[in-house]
């Protein structure tokens, strides 16, 4: 069996239990026309079938290719898909707060999108899947209470490297694993422009820090470009606030996440 094949069966498994133990039978996800997307969007519909509906949500910078390749991705899946988009809202606020550069535009536009994936979620009693992968959240690459936010996320051990590879085997066409990784926030918005690197580099880095927990001088002896790791270490240290629970004041003798922490799937 080859490795993709037991983390693509294992993976479908762990949605099709951590769903259905909340009483939830539905699940929605926010298709971009990426990969990241498209991948758990074919995880999720081999597990749930016609209890997943795929949400488009373009906005006046969502570039038509991707709509395109997300419209193409849900024909050859036979994923139900609906459209959603965020354009009024976002025209609404750019009019009101004109001097929005593209970092604020991009928070925005994002956490438009999963308000909108989360009330279809209520309309649907579904859960909201997520899409981070290993990579971005390590980099802290996502944005709070927007893309970052899920019910239940099967890719975020895989770092986008291996999700590429997942893509591969899952079927995920050509034009969606080629084309160059962007989330489409902006006009010319490109991740690997944003991070400074490619993907490539980054996964190597990270899979020596994070993975082996090799020291800055050991992974450096390894080639890897000293200025880089100094950004992947200090982009790491920075964002661990976003993958975590809102850190509570302890007051009592029972405060939720310090020491009353009982498991999802805790039975009365």
């Amino acid at each position: 069996m080859s490795k993709y094949k037991q983390i693509s069966d294992y993976l479908v498994r762990f949605l099709e239990n951590e769903v259905r133990k909340t009483s939830i039978n539905k699940v929605v996800v926010g298709l971009s026309g990426g990969l990241d997307s498209a991948v758990v969007a074919v995880l999720a519909q081999k597990a749930f079938k016609d209890d997943l509906l795929c949400v488009m949500m373009p906005s006046h910078y969502s570039s038509q290719s991707s709509l395109d390749d997300a419209q193409e991705l849900c024909e050859e899946f036979q994923m139900r898909v609906i459209t959603s988009s965020i354009e009024p809202m976002l025209r609404a606020y750019e009019k009101i707060t004109p001097d929005m550069d593209n970092l604020r535009k991009g928070n925005f536009s994002s956490r438009m999108r999963m308000a909108t994936l989360f009330d279809i979620s209520a309309r649907e009693n579904a859960l909201v899947l997520g899409t981070s992968n290993k990579s971005e959240l390590m980099l802290g690459y996502g944005t709070l209470y927007g893309d970052l936010s899920s019910a239940v996320n099967p890719i975020g051990d895989l770092y986008k490297s291996e999700v590429y590879e997942l893509a591969e085997y899952l079927g995920v066409s050509q034009s969606i694993i080629q084309k160059a990784p962007s989330a489409d926030l902006w006009d010319g918005q490109s991740d690997e422009a944003d991070l400074g690197y490619s993907y490539a580099q980054l996964d190597e880095a990270l899979k020596l820090y994070v993975e082996e927990r090799l020291s800055k001088k050991e992974i450096i002896k390894k080639g890897v470009d000293e200025k880089m790791l100094e950004m992947i270490i200090g982009r790491i240290f920075r964002n661990q606030f976003k993958r975590k629970m809102p850190v509570i004041a302890k007051l009592t003798s029972r405060t939720i996440n310090h020491d009353f922490n009982y498991p999802r799937d805790i039975t009365l």
